[in-house]
């Protein structure tokens, strides 16, 4: 995270802004309920001046929660600091817990063993209904900056100011209850004031569970409901994932990391894996806004043959094969192969690392009988050489005379001919009907190549790239 981004700072600004208001009108309204509580006697109005007091602590430790909580990561916070926040919530959950017990245990103590004289006056009903509307504006507040930056400590907040505009709006009906009885002579209306306080702690305690319950899963790391299930579903779907084999999910504040482990075809290359590795961050990331870490096991899919077994084999050893060929003799399969090794490696040497692979191929190919490596030397070595022009030319005409014989063949150009080390190399494009089947062109274009070879017996090594008509 960049402190520097002005979004960020932003973020920041109105959250520290609505937190700092959250304390300056707790404090006004703690000062209100206290004066009230003195000059009415009224237990409904104590419950709101305790749970306004706690109100209070509970927003100091979201202002300073707030200030910590946008900190980008470092070294012993890697994840960043954001679970302060639900931290404090769940510290606020508790002071709205012990409010709620506090309120009914005066609730009962004044119903059944202690008869308290409450004055009710015009001045206290102006009073609360002051508090009343000062709640009502910092719950809104609070609220809209909440689900903005989705702080978990400002919308705990927002919770313990909504409370305070129920139970306010149940001590004034209590409170007008009481004035009624006393001007009525209906003294059972007097129990109206701590049968209001049970009401204002039985909200108390329903808000105060449903975010203790929040909270809590936030910080045991519980995966928001569905989401898990529903990352792995999306996920299973892309091109290039066997299976989704595990996936966790932990949120942080507004943030949420996910950890993903797929399969992928053991036969892909890394560049492959990659790519699919970016496809899955990028999907999960339009499901929910995520830090993503994907895991790959390479597997064997289901329809996995004999030539992607052997490739995987030489992957997995580290070794480039090419040319790979199988062939049924009644009930024996014989396979045959092009190994590349270090140039620089002896017979020995050389001898021993094909012999390696033929043991696993023969080992996890059961159906194979017998393995044949032809060991060539792997390219590196980048070669100087001089071009022939004379013989390029001589080439192309001889092999454009071949179509009559070559019914495939369309044309034969850019022919290429290079002295490299006392070889004579050749390169060129045929063009064939780009209908053709791959194995067909395959056998035209080695046939060709003998033919050349049988004209040019100079020629070392002759290179034909086939192409369809308008794409060379």
């Amino acid at each position: 995270m960049n402190p520097a981004n002005p979004l960020i700072e932003q973020a920041m600004r109105e959250k520290l802004l609505a937190a700092a208001a959250s304390v300056g009108s707790a404090l006004v309204l703690v000062a209100l309920k206290i004066f009230l509580t003195t000059s009415t006697g009224s237990l409904g109005v104590l419950s709101e001046a305790l749970h306004s007091s706690l109100d209070l602590i509970a927003a100091v430790i979201t202002f300073l929660s707030v200030r910590v909580s946008d900190r980008p990561p470092d070294s012993s916070h890697t994840y960043g600091h954001a679970k302060i926040e639900s931290f404090a919530a769940f510290v606020e959950t508790f002071l709205l817990l012990l409010t709620a017990l506090y309120i009914i245990y005066e609730a009962v103590h004044r119903v059944f063993f202690h008869d308290a004289h409450i004055r009710p006056t015009v001045v206290s009903f102006l009073i609360l209904l002051l508090c009343l509307a000062i709640d009502v504006v910092r719950s809104r507040a609070l609220t809209r900056v909440a689900h903005q930056y989705q702080s978990e400590a400002l919308e705990a907040d927002a919770l313990h100011f909504s409370t305070d505009v129920w139970s306010t709006a149940v001590v004034i009906l209590g409170l007008a209850a009481v004035a009624v009885g006393e001007r009525f002579g209906l003294r059972w209306l007097g129990f109206a004031d701590p049968i209001a306080a049970l009401v204002v702690a039985g909200v108390v305690i329903r808000v105060g569970w449903q975010l203790g319950r929040r909270t809590m899963d936030a910080l045991v790391d519980a995966a928001p409901s569905g989401l898990q299930q529903r990352i792995a579903s999306t996920v299973s779907k892309l091109d290039g994932v066997l299976a989704t084999e595990r996936v966790r999910v932990r949120r942080v504040g507004k943030r949420h990391f996910v950890d993903v482990t797929i399969s992928v075809p053991r036969t892909a290359t890394f560049d492959q894996v990659h790519a699919i590795s970016d496809t899955v961050e990028r999907r999960v990331e339009e499901i929910v806004p995520a830090d993503v870490m994907v895991h790959m096991e390479p597997r064997a899919h289901a329809n996995e043959g004999v030539f992607d077994r052997i490739r995987a084999i030489a992957q997995r050893r580290g070794q480039a094969i090419h040319e790979i060929s199988a062939n049924q003799l009644g009930s024996r399969l014989y396979v045959e192969l092009h190994l590349e090794v270090d140039e620089s490696l002896t017979l020995r040497s050389a001898h021993r690392a094909a012999s390696e692979l033929e043991r696993d191929i023969l080992a996890e190919v059961p159906e194979a009988a017998e393995v044949y490596i032809h060991i060539e030397p792997l390219g590196t070595h980048i070669a100087s050489g001089d071009t022939m022009q004379d013989l390029g030319a001589a080439v192309q005409a001889f092999t454009n005379s071949l179509r009559a014989d070559f019914r495939q063949l369309l044309d034969c150009h850019q022919v290429h001919v290079r002295r490299v080390e006392r070889k004579i190399l050749v390169s060129c494009h045929c063009t064939m009907e780009g209908q053709l089947p791959i194995t067909e062109v395959h056998d035209v274009t080695a046939a060709l190549e003998n033919r050349v070879r049988e004209h040019f017996p100079q020629i070392s090594r002759i290179t034909i790239h086939p192409e369809p008509p308008g794409e060379n």
